[in-house]
């Protein structure tokens, strides 16, 4: 829910910036600021919740920790990377593989139930995928639609 209210409100605040200023909308620019802030908004939990995250990973996967320091770098990348004209697009889509390869640890967490935070499990259960599949279907359509296709 957080990252949600990240992008909106980051949205709105910057759209409305953007036009007092140009005098224009700019929805792609607004919307990539947005999607920037929201990935180090969320790359931040990578540094901050280690072991929660850590614990998200199905325990088949080696070097836990370092994928997770890994992954949070990765956001950061791809955070710049959606701001920068000649790097967008293809930021956009990488970012769009890795919302969809991060989905799985998404679902082994509500089934285990792990509360990413405090590192324990008693987190949502699978309640939560009743709002984080839509969540990151619709950061992926975000992504699509502010990157890759680019609308002014």
């Amino acid at each position: 829910m957080k990252p949600l209210i990240v992008l909106l409100s980051t949205f709105t605040l910057v759209i409305l910036t953007i036009k007092l200023f140009t005098k224009e909308y700019n929805f792609s620019l607004a919307a990539r600021i947005a999607l920037a802030v929201m990935l180090c908004f969320t790359a931040l939990g990578h540094f901050l919740f280690t072991k929660g995250m850590t614990m998200m990973i199905p325990p088949m996967i080696p070097f836990k920790t370092s994928l997770v320091y890994l992954t949070g770098v990765f956001e950061v990348l791809l955070a710049v990377g959606v701001l920068i004209p000649k790097t967008q697009k293809l930021s956009g889509w990488l970012l769009i593989f890795f919302l969809l390869l991060m989905l799985p640890a998404n679902i082994y967490a509500a089934v285990n139930q792990i509360n990413y935070q405090k590192g324990t499990y008693d987190g949502n259960g699978i309640s939560y995928l009743w709002f984080r599949i839509p969540l990151q279907i619709l950061f992926i359509l975000w992504t699509f639609l502010c990157s890759i296709k680019i609308y002014k």
